[in-house]
């Protein structure tokens, strides 16, 4: 029977219904009732079923048109399945040149942020290109950045120092300006929409056009308080009152880096081991890291305030953990605005390595850096937490060292660790 409108409308079986006046036409009732057109045919020697839409979209007549389309397609020897794909291809790679750099940029922060465990990086991803990028590539398809856009960002005029460079004034923001630009063209590509080589990347590169950092400024390192300063310098800290006071004793007494002290929690601790264990996600190496609790470290936790709802270890004013500027504050009122928190680390490292027989790896470890090789790490498995229990002690007693500073050195021997 041949196919009209009135039989159309009666058909809810599912199957597939042929329609005699249109070779190969077929309209098929799917389980759910929903109507499409199908076209089958073959083409070398192998059959086909191509879509023709649905019949909400096309009726018998518009549908009876585009599967003859299809058939002079067929007859020239262009599978219409591959055209219909090659089509649709073209269509995305037309979407994709209108994608703007910031549109990508913004895209790919947006997929990536719930992952960075930095929150100051994150929120300063965005913030550095919307001061030094954006404004550069203002509308431009993120398929149409080069090299000489990205040195035009890279090279030009500071938006707060007029007739300074970006790269020349300050190298250190201006990589990571470059880093966050080619993170952005690196997805882009990935998502189809650049094609070719990164024109942001370092080596190979932007090497060629630029003067690398060091040629420009020499690294800055954390301004450090000398070793044989610390114990005054503990005695005045210890008169202070307030949490962050205490947060920055604990802090010079650990080693530790700020972001583990601020974030630290009460389920971390074991008083009664003596020991804080740092989760591998809150640790810069992404390892979980033991911490000796010396006796002055061990009596500045057993002092604090605890509340029932709060699970910091150093809570901050606002019944949360503290800012993670509460103990530069500290030193800042200290009339102490030439160190830095940071630098408490390399003052400690400075003591173990000139005032102490502990081998380099031990105070490494304290410090919760990445020691030697991968085959060398592989083969230390432990922590030497054991080692570091004295090391940490050791430490504790000269910082807390009454008498004029430095004219005590606590050695240990070196077979001790």
């Amino acid at each position: 029977m041949a196919l009209n409108t009135k039989r159309i409308a009666k058909l809810n079986t599912p199957g597939r219904y042929r329609d005699p006046e249109t070779r190969g036409l077929y309209l098929q009732v799917g389980r759910t009732g929903t109507k499409s057109w199908l076209l089958r045919y073959e083409l070398n020697n192998k059959e086909r079923f191509h879509g023709l839409g649905s019949l909400d979209d096309f009726s018998l007549k518009e549908a009876r048109e585009r599967a003859r389309a299809a058939r002079q397609k067929i007859a020239d020897g262009i599978d219409p399945i591959d055209a219909r794909r090659a089509e649709r291809a073209a269509r995305a790679v037309d979407v994709a040149k209108t994608v703007t750099f910031e549109e990508a940029a913004r895209q790919y922060y947006a997929q990536n942020e719930p992952r960075w465990r930095n929150r100051k990086a994150a929120a300063q991803f965005l913030s550095t290109l919307e001061d030094y990028v954006f404004p550069v590539f203002k509308g431009i398809p993120v398929a149409d950045v080069d090299s000489i856009l990205v040195l035009k960002a890279l090279e030009g005029e500071h938006p707060k120092r007029p007739g300074k460079s970006l790269w020349m004034t300050i190298p250190e923001t201006a990589n990571r300006v470059r880093g966050r630009i080619e993170s952005v063209l690196d997805w882009a590509t990935m998502r189809g929409y650049r094609q070719g080589d990164n024109p942001a990347r370092w080596r190979g590169f932007l090497q060629k056009a630029l003067p690398a950092r060091g040629q420009l400024q020499r690294i800055k390192h954390h301004a450090a308080l000398p070793y044989a300063e610390v114990p005054p310098f503990i005695a005045e800290l210890s008169e202070r009152d307030g949490i962050a006071a205490q947060a920055l004793e604990f802090t010079i007494l650990t080693a530790a880096r700020t972001g583990e002290i601020i974030g630290a929690t009460w389920d971390e601790i074991d008083l009664d081991g003596r020991v804080w264990t740092i989760p591998a996600g809150r640790m810069k190496a992404n390892k979980e890291h033991r911490v000796p609790l010396s006796d002055r470290a061990y009596e500045i936790l057993r002092a604090l305030p605890r509340e029932r709802a709060n699970p910091f270890v150093f809570i901050g004013p606002r019944a949360n953990g503290l800012s993670n500027m509460a103990m530069a504050s500290v030193l800042k009122r200290m009339g102490r605005s030439d160190i830095t928190v940071h630098g408490f680390r390399s003052t400690f490292r400075d003591w173990a390595a000139d005032l102490t027989g502990y081998p380099n790896h031990v105070a490494e470890q304290a410090l919760a850096h990445t020691i030697g090789s991968a085959v060398e790490r592989a083969y230390r498995r432990g922590d030497l937490f054991e080692k570091r229990v004295r090391l940490m002690a050791d430490w504790s007693r000269f910082c807390l060292n009454p008498t004029p500073a430095g004219s005590v050195v606590p050695m240990r021997a070196a077979r001790q660790a």
